[in-house]
């Protein structure tokens, strides 16, 4: 799956709700990919743990099993976007004004995708689902930076070496075809998900 086409109200808010969050990436870092990387990878990291959180205290009240599966899958993924995190803070050492940003966006987009989870779960994994098909969209623009030589493909830092298990000389460019491959995976998972609510098998 690449793009999931908008099929309802549902789906149209979840892609323009993406759309809003990534003309913001634009204007503010435009081809700073690396610090636009920060600030996504920040936001990013969000839904897994508030949707897996979520679905755990649901398990509790009505005290039924067969939610497990969900809930790894979930805060794997929150897991995996924090590597993500951190990888590129190593990258791009962001400054104390980028770092600040950082905290405002994580407070005000884990309220708000909370309350969105809480009453409208399958509109929370849709959106989750494009902001994956706009973070994949948006790793390519930076490999094909590197690739023609305007971003310089410097050593990975030894965080993403241990983490995707890449060779010791691994540059950039492996690092963020890595994490690329990470985010179409979270995109198809979250899309699926959103469609198992239309299957009512949550």
């Amino acid at each position: 799956m690449t793009h999931y086409k908008p099929l309802n109200l549902s789906d149209r808010f979840a892609r323009g709700f993406t759309k809003s969050l990534r003309f913001v990436a634009d204007t503010f870092f435009a081809t700073r990919y690396g610090h636009r990387a920060v600030i996504l990878e920040t936001v990013a990291a969000v839904p897994g743990m508030v949707a897996g959180m979520w679905t755990h205290l649901k398990s509790l009240r009505q005290m039924r099993t067969g939610y497990g599966p969900k809930i790894r899958t979930l805060l794997g993924e929150a897991e995996n976007e924090r590597m993500h995190l951190m990888t590129f803070i190593e990258i791009s050492k962001p400054n104390f004004f980028e770092r600040s940003v950082v905290l405002v966006a994580q407070a005000v987009f884990w309220h708000l995708y909370f309350v969105i989870y809480v009453f409208f779960p399958r509109t929370a994994h849709r959106i989750v689902g494009y902001f994956e098909e706009e973070a994949v969209y948006s790793y390519t623009e930076y490999l094909r930076e590197i690739d023609e030589g305007r971003i310089a493909n410097v050593a990975a830092p030894k965080l993403a070496i241990d983490y995707w298990k890449l060779s010791a000389n691994a540059t950039l460019r492996d690092v963020v075809i890595a994490v690329r491959s990470d985010e179409e995976e979270h995109r198809d998972v979250n899309h699926e998900f959103a469609n198992e609510y239309d299957r009512a098998v949550w």
